[in-house]
């Protein structure tokens, strides 16, 4: 399989595939492909991954494309505004991302609900209880709200990041949420009551920007609906 990243600020990634290589996504993720692709949609990984899809507010069914001529071109494009970034995930090397991160990923690549190893960062982490555990060898593709920044943390370095604010991690990092000191921080910073605290060794990938930063910007400027009072003479 052969791709490229497509459309400057407004990205979608372009896949070749070749005879017999096949890609999965949710729902509404493709945006074209040439003849010679087939898709099939239904509950990948059985009842009890379908399940864990519900618990993270991702649509229960799976499409998934399959080149059947000696080489197709395939695009899916992001569903916000951000970037697209590739991994190779194989066996030792699995990747944890947020519920909504994953755009399209190899057949080979198994996607499955995880849990933060402390109920508090579900509780008050904001990117939820629930996580998603990307595994298995083959390539994925994640979309980000904003750029993606790459930071590399060794063995017991620490990282703090606003919640919402981070979009990936490996499987080696430790995940849970620091409570913000001080009163007045947690009133007047905007930071919220709490931060996430990364522990290393390990890569975490994170946005520089959120959907609920997004929608505040956009939100002053969409016109409010007004009463109309008029009375027909």
């Amino acid at each position: 399989m052969k791709f490229e990243i497509v459309g400057g600020s407004f990205p979608a990634v372009e896949l070749e595939l070749y005879k017999g290589e096949s890609v999965y996504t949710q729902t509404c993720g493709m945006c074209w492909m040439e003849n010679g692709i087939t898709m099939d949609t239904n509950l990948k990984g059985g009842l009890l991954k379908t399940l864990g899809r519900l618990f993270t507010q991702e649509s229960v069914f799976m499409t998934t494309y399959t080149c059947q001529v000696q080489s197709a071109r395939i695009g899916f494009a992001m569903q916000s505004f951000g970037s697209i970034e590739g991994f190779q995930i194989s066996p030792g090397h699995s990747l944890i991302c947020q519920k909504t991160a994953l755009l399209v990923a190899e057949s080979s690549v198994t996607s499955s609900v995880t849990f933060t190893k402390k109920i508090s960062a579900g509780l008050f982490g904001g990117e939820g209880f629930i996580l998603q555990r990307l595994s298995g060898n083959g390539k994925v593709f994640i979309e980000t709200v904003g750029a993606i920044v790459e930071k590399s943390l060794g063995y017991g370095e620490e990282l703090l990041v606003d919640t919402g604010h981070i979009v990936a991690f490996e499987e080696t990092c430790k995940y849970e949420v620091k409570m913000v000191k001080g009163l007045r921080n947690i009133l007047y910073s905007g930071e919220g009551l709490t931060l996430i605290k990364v522990t290393g060794p390990g890569k975490v990938y994170l946005q520089t920007m959120t959907l609920e930063d997004v929608a505040n910007s956009i939100l002053p400027y969409i016109p409010k609906p007004q009463n109309n009072n008029n009375t027909q003479q």
